[in-house]
């Protein structure tokens, strides 16, 4: 996560020996001189100057998203792999940045989405979503899509709901994943289909217009999703289906 791995000289900025005395105005004349040559060193061409500015930016992103240390670092690593592989020329650097820290949290299985992202980005989210395919291209990331179910957890929070409707919402999208319905289909919109439909199905009901607020999914794709899931739930129960939604 250090542009020189840590390797590199540290000239401290307080101005005093090493007994806590402060320097003369001659030593520290000469102090200011050698940081300025020593920072010079370290970021000695634009490569290093590049790596430096992103793994800032990498740093950054993944405070304001809470993001696990392991997480920074894999997405330094990618960074660090795009840079030698010659991927940057006409791209920006906090959007290929942008692009690694998405890349490492999918693949680390920390549900963080599409807008959770681009919403501490520098770089406006049609870029940041291109510049994410092209890494993942170029250097053959495996990244597994993701499971809707790693979100509930996060938009239940959010909505402030029972534990009894989260775990009703786990339910209903492992069934719809052992039945293949999840297929093709947004996670994020199926995670908020599923808050949604458990609240019916516990008497704790949520406002679509609540849900779509906090997983930023339309309320049209609610609305769809969540009658599949229930449709499923009550075939799968040996109930017809659409009951519980009239």
């Amino acid at each position: 996560m250090m542009h020189d791995k840590g390797l590199s000289t540290n000239i401290g900025w307080q101005n005093r020996d090493a007994y806590g005395n402060s320097l003369s105005s001659r030593q520290r004349e000469k102090m200011q001189r050698l940081r300025t040559w020593d920072e010079r060193f370290r970021t000695r061409d634009s490569k290093e100057r590049n790596l430096k500015q992103a793994l800032g930016e990498i740093e950054r992103m993944g405070s304001a998203l809470g993001l696990p240390k392991n997480v920074r670092e894999t997405a330094s690593v990618i960074y660090r792999r795009a840079l030698a592989e010659d991927l940057l020329p006409g791209r920006s650097i906090e959007g290929v940045a942008t692009a690694c820290v998405y890349a490492a949290a999918r693949q680390a299985n920390v549900p963080r989405t599409l807008d959770d992202v681009a919403s501490v980005s520098r770089v406006d989210s049609m870029e940041f979503k291109r510049t994410y395919r092209y890494v993942v291209r170029e250097l053959k990331l495996e990244v597994a899509p993701p499971d809707p179910e790693n979100y509930i957890a996060q938009f239940a929070s959010d909505l402030d709901v029972s534990d009894e409707l989260e775990e009703r919402a786990h339910d209903l999208l492992r069934h719809a994943k052992e039945a293949g319905i999840h297929s093709g289909k947004s996670p994020v919109g199926l995670a908020g289909a599923a808050l949604y439909a458990a609240g019916l199905l516990v008497n704790e009901r949520l406002t679509q217009g609540a849900v779509s607020d906090v997983t930023k999914v339309s309320e049209v794709t609610i609305r769809n999703r969540y009658q599949e899931l229930l449709d499923h739930e009550q075939t799968r129960n040996g109930q017809p289906g659409q009951a519980l939604a009239n």
